[in-house]
């Protein structure tokens, strides 16, 4: 009924830049949180950036000040604009929201996952 589809992963040198993005589609009625966690090989899941339906967003502290997490509550999209990259930010990135579907309760709904790998 939820679909939750990622964009934008892909291959970058140290210092550079990449830009996700995440749209979910379906029956839905609302979506309060949407958001960004990682996870690197050997680690546990973490978040990345989170932002409420207002705009108020949150950040890891190993991200703030490079990266910006922004939504479009007419499209149900979120974007993740990530700038200076460093080789510990290569993970999969999963986006995930938490969505009112019609007729129904409040659910997180994940992504399938975009990997971000930061090498020369």
């Amino acid at each position: 009924q939820v679909q939750v589809v990622e964009s934008g992963g892909g291959l970058v040198q140290p210092g550079g830049s990449l830009r996700l993005s995440c749209a979910a589609s379906g029956s839905i009625f609302n979506i309060y949180t949407m958001g960004w966690y990682r996870q690197a090989p050997g680690k546990q899941r973490e978040l990345v950036a989170g932002i409420t339906r207002d705009g108020t967003a949150n950040y890891a502290d190993s991200v703030k000040g490079r990266f910006t997490i922004a939504r479009d509550n007419t499209k149900n999209t979120v974007y993740l604009q990530m700038n200076t990259l460093k080789s510990e930010d290569t993970a999969v990135y999963y986006c995930y929201g938490n969505i009112v579907i019609m007729r129904g309760g409040v659910n997180t709904y994940w992504g399938q996952g975009t990997q971000v790998t930061v090498s020369s």
